[in-house]
């Protein structure tokens, strides 16, 4: 199993990224560099929940998205060619005095077959920093996209509600 934590502070508030977290519209892939648009599959979506299927490189899982607490976005999977287990994602904010959001964000990664373990292996050497990488490339994009929850709780991007 690997499992690692990596932290970043953004100008977007805690909402702000929900949003962009749970934008699963085309261009995905432009937040989210793990997570291209062909893989992409909503099989449902709720006011703070969602069923999804995304992936990229060969490698897809389906994950429970919860965002039910406004601090915290849990990222279950329930299915994948390579993971299993305990795996998932989860995104914890905190609003900072001076109006910056810290993000905490842990991965956990455990292999249920020889790629998800080859895999898992690769990211505890040298794919760590390709994890860190795409986290932070994540939240300069959303700050860039200055996404706004909706008032009817589905989030949407404030720049591109055409999407």
């Amino acid at each position: 199993m690997f499992k690692t934590h990596f932290h970043e502070t953004t100008t977007a508030t805690p909402e702000q990224y929900v949003a962009g977290l749970t934008d699963f519209g085309a261009g995905r892939a432009e937040l989210f560099g793990n997570s291209a648009d062909d893989y992409l599959e909503v099989h449902s979506i709720g006011a703070t929940e969602a069923d999804v299927t995304e992936g990229s490189s060969g490698v897809w899982e389906r994950l429970h998205y919860d965002w039910s607490d406004p601090n915290r976005v849990v990222l279950t999977t329930t299915d994948s060619n390579a993971w299993g287990g305990d795996s998932g994602h989860t995104y914890t904010f905190m609003r900072n005095p001076d109006g910056t959001t810290d993000i905490d964000y842990l991965v956990v990664r455990e292999g249920k077959n020889l790629k998800g373990r080859f895999l898992a292996l690769v990211f505890r050497t040298v794919g760590k920093s390709k994890l860190q990488k795409a986290f932070a490339n994540s939240v300069k994009a959303i700050e860039a996209r200055s996404y706004e929850p909706t008032t009817a709780g589905s989030p949407t991007p404030a720049t591109d509600l055409a999407r």
